[in-house]
């Protein structure tokens, strides 16, 4: 199914049916369809909360804090990498002078 000539993917989210059109190939919006109602059902086992708003509400917050907690994650991995590659350099340089 290719979204840019105009079809449309239903998708199931907690109960209810959504009609999603892409730019991205189908399969990758089902994955994420079938994150999201993963997320909203533990939340729904886990809780006393019964509104699908407020279930909505919580998985998205949870959704958030995995996204922020892996950005977090790959900033320090990134910095992590770039004292190692300046250290790299600079010993690079000091080795060329020799």
């Amino acid at each position: 199914m290719n979204n840019e000539e105009g079809n449309v993917l239903k998708i199931n989210i907690y109960g209810t049916e959504y009609p999603i059109r892409g730019a991205t190939d189908t399969e990758y919006i089902r994955r994420v369809a079938e994150f999201v109602d993963s997320k909203m059902r533990d939340i729904d086992q886990s809780t006393s909360v019964k509104s699908s708003l407020k279930v909505a509400i919580l998985a998205a917050i949870n959704i958030a804090d995995e996204l922020f907690r892996e950005r977090e994650e790959k900033r320090g991995l990134i910095q992590g990498f770039e004292e190692k590659i300046s250290n790299l350099s600079t010993l690079i340089n000091e080795n060329l002078k020799e």
